[in-house]
Parts: C-alpha cells; sequence; structure tokens
C-alpha cells in the first residue's frame, strides 16, 4: 500500500498544495515553520480523519478562511482508493472513500494502516495514563474493529454511570438496582478489552526489545508492562467494593479507564532516570514494534511516517534506524527534516528509490 498523490486546500500553512509521491522513500526538507509536518499531518488525517497534532479540527483550517479538504489517492492492493476528508465550520466533518461518505468514521480506522514516529511522542513518556492508553487502543483498534466498538461502547456506559452518581448526589438518593445494571454492562465490556490489552502487550513486548536493541546498540535492560487493576479482581468485584467512594467522588474510580503502561530503563521509570538519547530511542523502538505489530495483524504494510527524526539523535543513529527500512519489511516511507544534504546522505544508502521535496 502506498500514497500516490494528495492534494490540500486550506489545510494548516496550506492555501493550496499538490504532491506526487514515490512508492517507497518520501524526504519533505526544508525549515522549521514551512510545513513539513503539516503535510505528514494531513497523510495521518487521511488515514484516520483527525489530525495527530490538532484533535480540534477547526485548529487545523488555514487562517481566515473557514474550510479544509484533504484528498488522498492510494494505492493498495492493486485498487485506486481515493479518499477525501473535509470540514468546514459550523458543519460535520465529511469523510468519504472512492465518492461514498462514512456513516460512521470509526469504518474508516484500520482501513489504511499507519504509524507516525513524532518528537510529540514523548508525551507518552511525560503525560499521564490516559495518553499511554489512547496508544494502546489506536494500535488493537487499527486491526480489531470489534475492540474499537466495545471501547465506545464502555465509555458510553461509564458516562451514563458517572452521570448516574452525580444525579443520586444532586437529588439525595440512591437506587442501587440501576447501578447494578451499569456495573454488569461495565464488567461484560471491561473484561472483554482487558483481555485483548494483555494479549497485546504479551505480543508487542517481544517485538519491542528486538527494536530497542537494533536501535540503541546497547545492553540497556528496558522494560515495558501493562497494569491494571483488573490483573487482581474482576471489574464487577472493584465495581462493588467502591461503590461508597465512587459516590463520594460522583464518578467511576475503578475500571480499565485507569489502565496504565509503566515504561523503565535499568529497573528505574524512564521518565525519571533516562537521558534524553535514551527516551527518545525507546519512543523509537515502540513506535517500530507498533509497526510490525499492525503488518502482522493486517493484510498489508502500514506506511511509516518519520517527523523530524533526526531531533536529540546523532546521524550515525538516524543511519542505523532507516537503515532498518531498507529491507521488504516497510513499505512507503516518509521523513521531514531541516537539512536536504544530511537527509539524502542517509536515504541515498538504502539503494531504493526516492524522491526529495523541498518547502
Amino acid at each position: 500500500m502506498f500514497l500516490r498523490h494528495l492534494s490540500l486546500v486550506n489545510y494548516k500553512n496550506f492555501d493550496s498544495k499538490t504532491l506526487d509521491f514515490d512508492p517507497v522513500i518520501n524526504c519533505l526538507v526544508g525549515d522549521n515553520g514551512v510545513g513539513k509536518t503539516n503535510i505528514l499531518d494531513a497523510i495521518y488525517h487521511l488515514c484516520f480523519g483527525k489530525s495527530y497534532f490538532n484533535p480540534v479540527a477547526t485548529q487545523n483550517i488555514k487562517h481566515d478562511t473557514d474550510f479544509f479538504v484533504v484528498d488522498g489517492e492510494f494505492e493498495k492492493e492493486g485498487r485506486t482508493e481515493k479518499i477525501i476528508c473535509s470540514f468546514k465550520k459550523g458543519t460535520k466533518k465529511v469523510i468519504k472513500r472512492n465518492g461514498k461518505a462514512y456513516e460512521k468514521f470509526s469504518e474508516h480506522i484500520g482501513f489504511l494502516p499507519l504509524v507516525i514516529i513524532s518528537p510529540s511522542d514523548r508525551d507518552l513518556i511525560l503525560e499521564g495514563s490516559d495518553t499511554r492508553r489512547k496508544f494502546m487502543d489506536g494500535v488493537i483498534s487499527q486491526s480489531d474493529k470489534a475492540y474499537l466498538q466495545t471501547l465506545i461502547k464502555y465509555n458510553k456506559v461509564l458516562t451514563q454511570r458517572n452521570s448516574l452518581l452525580k444525579y443520586f448526589v444532586a437529588n439525595h438518593t440512591f437506587d442501587p438496582n440501576t447501578l447494578a445494571i451499569y456495573n454488569e454492562q461495565l464488567h461484560n465490556l471491561g473484561t472483554e478489552i482487558h483481555k485483548k490489552r494483555v494479549a497485546f502487550i504479551d505480543s508487542l513486548i517481544p517485538i519491542f526489545q528486538k527494536q530497542y536493541a537494533h536501535i540503541s546498540e546497547k545492553d540497556e535492560q528496558i522494560t515495558l508492562s501493562y497494569e491494571s487493576q483488573l490483573s487482581e479482581e474482576n471489574l464487577l468485584n472493584l465495581l462493588e467494593k467502591n461503590i461508597d467512594k465512587d459516590r463520594a467522588l460522583q464518578y467511576t474510580s475503578v475500571g480499565i479507564h485507569k489502565d496504565d503502561l509503566d515504561f523503565t530503563i535499568g529497573g528505574h521509570p524512564i521518565k525519571k532516570f533516562g537521558s534524553q538519547g535514551q527516551q527518545k530511542s525507546f519512543l523509537i523502538a515502540l513506535k517500530l514494534a507498533q509497526f510490525h505489530f499492525i503488518k502482522q495483524q493486517a493484510s498489508t504494510t502500514p506506511i511509516l511516517l518519520l517527523d523530524d527524526i533526526f531531533d536529540k539523535l546523532d546521524e550515525n543513529r538516524v543511519s542505523h534506524i532507516v537503515g532498518l527500512v531498507k529491507d521488504d519489511n516497510f513499505g512507503q516511507i516518509f521523513i521531514s527534516d531541516t537539512h536536504a544534504d544530511r537527509t539524502e546522505n542517509v536515504v541515498k544508502n538504502i539503494h531504493q528509490s526516492y524522491k526529495i521535496f523541498t518547502l
């Protein structure tokens, strides 16, 4: 699978832009602020129906305009797939595949698998558990539509249960029978989600450790583990045990929406004890593991976006990373960088076809 053609109208800093890509390697070079990352984000937008960097749709519209259009032409399994993502202020976003609009955006997830590696991935280490849960859910959902639907249902029931807890306090009342219905639903949905998250992490860990060893070229003890309350006790029991706490807090304090991923190096949290280079290598290894996991699960090779890959990594490590993608395990790759010569020195040694776009 690869992206053949991209057209942008009023997208971020571009009023109009068209690009025809190489099926293997594409390099976007230019000074900071010219829109390299915005082009990568437009590609992400086509694959996921949303921006990787600006989830609020209006923030992706060029200043002083009221709409944007991102139009892409993909080659997948011998067929041309035309995807258009458009949004106008005051209306709903529209995603079309070959001229037909999706009724639910979730139906599009996984159709065009993609992995992005970006400096903003540091949020996976620095931010709270919600960011790491979204990472897990995003990877699993690309190859498991049933998981995504179960997660959507769980979050809907969770919202309803939280609203009920607030209602109890506001009206000085309590109805254990109604609460029990929500508890049962959360238990059934949460148990299924937990089971799939466990299986995902078990599959990801060996791939991740192999990728880190390649990138770091050091014998560093790094670990990735899944932390969940459901690993110790079933959700129904947890909900019943914590009802007094939940009534006081007016929200559900236990469940798979509290899960987290634990990242360590040398037995210590990488957030506190990992250097910037180690953190960067950790995150790149994690994202490359994501790439290989999705490729194993899906019937097509994901597109790989490498945004500002030279940030905090020396050229030798970057050459090593790009060298990993020179065989048939990888498909189409996009690389953004501020230095054209540096980028070309790396990609020309791969002996694959490539294009360099100067912005």
